[in-house]
């Protein structure tokens, strides 16, 4: 068994810090990735918030944002419907048929008995 390389002396002493030889460098820059893999991971799942905790939820509001739309888009349809069956009746005679009766049974109608 060899035994671990001692560290060349430092070149130039006026070099900052982060040059100067480290021993184990290959450990702390795989670290280092996947500490940065690990933010960036964060930053996407949980937008730029300093908190996650305190982010508001946007599922609830994509949800309820959708039923809405749902139930407005089955509202104008059942308008729509509704008008397009009116249009049908009247073509066909149902509605002038069904007012002649109302009016024919209002004319027939016997008069209300008036009291002594």
């Amino acid at each position: 068994m060899s035994s671990p390389t001692p560290p060349p002396p430092d070149p130039d002493p006026h070099l900052p810090e982060a040059f100067h030889y480290t021993p184990d460098e290959e450990k702390y820059v795989l670290q280092a990735d996947a500490l940065r893999h690990r933010q960036l991971r964060s930053a996407l799942l949980y937008g730029s918030s300093r908190y996650w905790r305190r982010r508001q939820q946007v599922w609830p509001a994509v949800i309820g944002g959708l039923i809405l739309t749902a139930l407005i888009c089955g509202v104008i349809a059942l308008v729509g419907a509704f008008g397009r069956q009116q249009e049908v009746n009247e073509e066909r005679g149902f509605g002038t048929f069904r007012q002649q009766m109302i009016q024919e049974s209002v004319f027939e109608a016997p008069p209300p008995p008036e009291g002594p």
